[in-house]
Parts: structure tokens; sequence; C-alpha cells
């Protein structure tokens, strides 16, 4: 029976070619992937992930973590500034008890409040630091102090890690690249100079993956003291926003919304795949509210709760009833609100739950 629309699909082969090319790449440049699991929150992609040679996973809430250690994936980190209350506290000490665990800290106030809550428990931290996107992280020249802190609070420290999310910009790759890799080298410098190793040194993006391979060495370092990370996440299945910002082609992407058209009405295209469906987000650079996968010239104009009215560029226009598959700009927010994702496979569809849906904290 066929699948009422609206609902998400994928195409497994693509997936399967994304995450394999990422995992070689990765493999030639010697560092280690830990995928960021909140673009998928699926149990079987990130299995895809670990059997390909990721070497764990990162969330972003405890609820995430959670979820994925319950079904197997045992080495977790969260790479969030956790504020460890006594609700977490408590689920992050029955966490540590199935899977290794680390947190994020930005702050020698939350290193300490997470060592008084989770000292002794094995969990690990890495310091936050802010190489350019200016949301969350310490100063790079400060890693140090942080590290300090976490040690005073009997933490172990695992190491430094970034985000560079200011790379979702056009023309920026090389530059935010740079600059993450020469703050996470301060940053690895400010704690050595406590007397802590770096045992790990972790960054990464999507968009600045491809950057962050080029090297022998993703961070500069020639060394062998330090493992580096990468934790892209949206590479999986590409979405409008890296089509726009070249990092993938529409031959890459494997993830997108089947709609209906339910109104023609005064000429306008309107699909059953509203802001319920794709998420509202929109980049400064985006063209739109998304793209269709097989008109590269259409954008969607508007999103309401239930309607995309679209604007379906040259050539013949759609016809009521017709059913179009449309590319979200944002993979990570369209998953989020989804129960389940439609797996294409030999000319079939099964479904794979959305193992991590709506668990934000």
């Amino acid at each position: 029976m066929p699948v009422p629309t609206p609902h998400l699909r994928v195409d497994l082969d693509r997936l399967r070619h994304n995450v394999r090319r990422a995992a070689d790449h990765a493999a030639a440049a010697r560092v280690a992937l830990r995928p960021h699991v909140k673009t998928h929150k699926s149990i079987e992609i990130a299995r895809l992930q670990l059997v390909s040679g990721a070497r764990g996973i990162t969330v972003a809430t405890v609820g995430e973590a959670e979820a994925f250690a319950r079904l197997g994936c045992t080495d977790v980190f969260i790479a969030y500034p956790v504020w460890v209350d006594d609700d977490r506290a408590a689920r992050l000490r029955d966490l540590a008890e199935i899977a290794r665990v680390a947190v994020g800290v930005d702050s020698a106030q939350g290193a300490a409040n997470t060592g008084r809550r989770l000292g002794g428990t094995g969990i690990e931290v890495l310091v936050e630091i802010d190489s350019g996107h200016h949301r969350t992280g310490v100063a790079p020249e400060l890693a140090g102090v942080v590290a300090q802190a976490a040690r005073r609070a009997g933490l172990p420290v695992r190491g430094v890690f970034t985000f560079p999310g200011h790379g979702y910009a056009p023309g920026a790759v090389a530059e935010v690249a740079a600059a993450e890799a020469h703050s996470l080298r301060v940053a690895r410098r400010s704690v050595e100079a406590t007397g802590l190793p770096v045992r790990v040194v972790s960054g990464g993006s999507t968009p600045t993956l491809a950057a962050s391979l080029s090297g022998p060495r993703a961070y500069g370092d020639d060394d062998d003291t330090a493992e580096v990370e990468l934790r892209p996440g949206v590479y999986v299945f590409g979405d409008a926003q890296q089509w726009e910002l070249g990092t993938c082609s529409p031959d890459d992407i494997a993830l997108t919304a089947r709609a209906t058209v339910v109104s023609v009405a005064g000429g306008r295209v309107v699909l059953d795949t509203g802001s319920k469906v794709l998420g509202a987000d929109r980049a400064s650079y985006a063209s739109g509210f998304g793209r269709l996968m097989h008109r590269p010239d259409a954008r969607i104009l508007s999103l309401s709760e239930h309607h995309a009215v679209v604007d379906a560029g040259p050539g013949r226009a759609p016809r009521l009833g017709e059913q179009l598959d449309v590319v979200p700009n944002h993979a990570c927010a369209a998953v989020n609100l989804a129960d389940e994702l439609w797996v294409e496979e030999a000319g079939g569809l099964r479904p794979w739950p959305v193992t991590a849906r709506g668990l934000n904290s």
C-alpha cells in the first residue's frame, strides 16, 4: 500500500555511499569519525556508521545518549555544555553503567558543578572552545583554566573540542577551517601547559569536512600524542543548505520529503509539506524554504504549518495530485518532526523509526 504524503524518504544506496565515502576519507587522513547522530536520530543509521568505522557517536542531549546507548552504542560524547542538575546527574550515572560517556564543559563553574555531581563515575569531559562561531565555548587560550577546574573537581579530561558552525556561509569554508585548526592548537597548548595531557582534539562539521580532511593531520599537528576526531552530521543525508553551499550535489542527497500538489488555485502550486514536515529553517543565504529534487530551478517561496507555496520554475507546471520530492533546508530539523523514515531499497519501502525523536533534554 502506498505511504500517504507527506513523509520523509531515504535513498539507502545514497546513504550508504555518503557514509562509506566519509569513512574512507577519514581513514586515509588518519583521523577518527565520531558522527553527530542528532541529524538522523536513527539507530539503524548509527549502526551503519559504526560498522563503517566510526569510533563512537556524538549527541546533543542526555536523552539522545540514553536512547542510543540502550540500543548498543557504547561510546557516546554529549557535545554540549550540559548543566548537571539532580535529574541529569542520576541519568548520567545510570548511563555510565552501560556506555563510555563524555560531556562538554566550557567554564570553571560548569566543570566544578559537573565534578561535584559526577566525580568518580568515570565520565570524562572535553573542554569546549569558541573557534569563531560565538555560541558556546571558552576562548582557546583559557581552555587550560577550565581543564584545571575539571581536574580539581575529580573529572578526567579527555581533550578539547569546538564546532565551526560559522562555516555554514557561502565562501567561508577555507577561512573557518583554518581558524578552527588554529584555535584548537592554541587550546591544546593551553591545556598541556597545566600539565594535563590532551588525548583528543575534536572538531568538524559537514561544510568544513573536506577541508579538515585535506591534510595529513586534520588540525596541523604531526605528532601522534593526540587523536584527531571529526564530528559531522548532515553528511549522511545532505540537504538544501549543503546543496546551496556546494558541499554536496543533488546526486548525493539521500533525504527528501515526498509531497503532493494539493492546490493550483490562482496559478499557485501548493504542496502538503509545510513547516511541520520540513521545519522552518531558512539561512540568510538560502534561496527559499527548500528545493525540489528534480526541478533545480524551483524554489519554495513560503511555508505555513501544512502548506508549501512553490515557484515551480520553467517547464511543465506540476498538476493537481502529482507527487514531488522536496529537499528540506535543514535535514536535522525535518527528521526531528517525523516518527519514521521510509527507506527506499530495491523498489520497495520500509519504515525505520526515528529512535531519538523529540529527546531534547
